[in-house]
């Protein structure tokens, strides 16, 4: 019977162990630095990890920020080295030209000239008929004569009256009476002498004759045409220019006055010698700007005796300038319409944009010419998005 008492220890086996020590697990040899290996693999992958989404997340916010930084292209400027030329059209008229008026009214009685016509000096060019003033000649002829008449009648009178006078005949009354009476006779004379003397003179204007030597431009009468005198609308009835000589009229713009120099010379082409080029030389100024337009009327004259040009004619001015005159050539796609006005975007050394007001002195299509705001040094962005600011960081893509 096997021992039941409670206090007795446990039963053992045969080979001299308890239960407990059957029931403990042994592990076998080398378990342990297995299992601490894989402890630091994991924990090895899983910093790996953790780095790896750390690197991709600040790369990924690097790429973010580089590419919200804009990059654009600049233009390098630099100042004219040489002179330039301003076109500007121009009027080509006679250095002497006269309308050639009639002074009196009539009929015309016959013309003698045509368009085209080369005269002389005092060359008759048409007469007038005048019936009018050939009755007022007849009329002041006959008041002269009349107070010719009255005169020499007052004259014998006073004579008479002087002698009367001397030997105590008549009162001194009488006398002054007859001496004032031949005063006003003589001043009738005078008036009547100088009336027809004004008519008289009026009877040479019914030859209209040529000023000096020239050309006939223009013709506006026929035979039989009246001619009336002092009508608004009354027409030259001929023009004689001088062709030898020919001004050019230039209206020179304010901004470019102060080029105006003495002596300087000009070219200028007109379109009936195409390729062709004439030279004149300055003769005047007006000296002010018209209110009108801004410009300053500029004249130059040219020597024209082979008779290659024509008053009236266009003529394509080109105006010299000198160096920088201009200002600094800008490209038209460069500038950015704002608020504050008309501006160019610029980098500065740290890459970053300023944006400059400027004035546009001339406008030539596909670039501009600007007068102020900025210098030869800048770095003016070209086509500058509408989204740049003052102050904006970009990339310049043509160092």
């Amino acid at each position: 019977m096997p021992d039941k008492n409670p206090e007795s220890g446990p039963a053992s086996h045969t080979d001299g162990s308890t239960p407990e020590a059957l029931l403990r697990h042994t592990a076998p040899p080398g378990l342990k630095r297995w299992g601490r290996l894989a402890v630091v693999a994991a924990v090895t992958i899983a910093a790996a990890g953790v780095g790896w989404r750390v690197w991709k997340s600040h790369n990924t916010a690097a790429w973010t920020d580089e590419q919200a930084v804009q990059t654009v292209q600049v233009i390098m400027l630099k100042n004219a080295k040489t002179g330039s030329t301003l076109n500007l059209p121009g009027d080509v008229q006679a250095f002497t030209t006269a309308p050639i008026y009639a002074q009196v009214s009539g009929y015309v009685k016959k013309w003698y000239v045509d368009i085209g016509a080369p005269v002389k000096k005092g060359q008759l060019l048409a007469e007038l008929d005048t019936p009018d003033l050939t009755g007022q000649s007849a009329q002041g002829r006959a008041n002269l004569v009349n107070a010719q008449a009255a005169q020499k009648l007052s004259e014998a009178t006073a004579r008479r009256y002087d002698a009367l006078f001397a030997q105590g005949a008549v009162a001194r009354q009488s006398k002054d009476e007859k001496d004032a009476d031949l005063a006003a006779k003589n001043a009738a004379v005078a008036a009547a002498r100088a009336g027809l003397y004004s008519v008289s003179s009026q009877e040479g204007f019914r030859r209209l004759v040529a000023p000096f030597d020239g050309v006939v431009t223009s013709r506006s009468v026929d035979v039989g045409a009246l001619v009336t005198v002092g009508t608004p609308t009354s027409t030259p009835l001929f023009t004689v220019s001088d062709l030898t000589k020919l001004r050019v009229y230039v209206r020179v713009p304010q901004n470019y006055a102060s080029y105006i120099r003495p002596g300087m010379e000009v070219t200028f082409s007109v379109p009936q010698h195409p390729g062709k080029v004439f030279h004149a030389t300055l003769v005047a100024s007006s000296g002010a700007v018209a209110s009108a337009t801004g410009t300053v009327l500029v004249q130059f004259g040219l020597d024209n005796t082979a008779n290659e040009l024509q008053p009236g004619a266009y003529a394509e001015v080109k105006f010299p300038l000198p160096a920088g005159a201009n200002g600094i050539r800008v490209p038209a796609t460069a500038l950015m319409f704002r608020d504050e006005g008309m501006q160019v975007a610029t980098v500065d050394a740290t890459n970053h944009v300023k944006l400059k007001t400027v004035i546009i002195s001339r406008d030539m299509g596909a670039s501009v010419d600007v007068g102020g705001g900025i210098s030869p040094k800048d770095r003016i962005i070209d086509n500058p998005a509408d989204a740049l600011r003052d102050g904006d960081e970009v990339r310049v893509a043509n160092k």
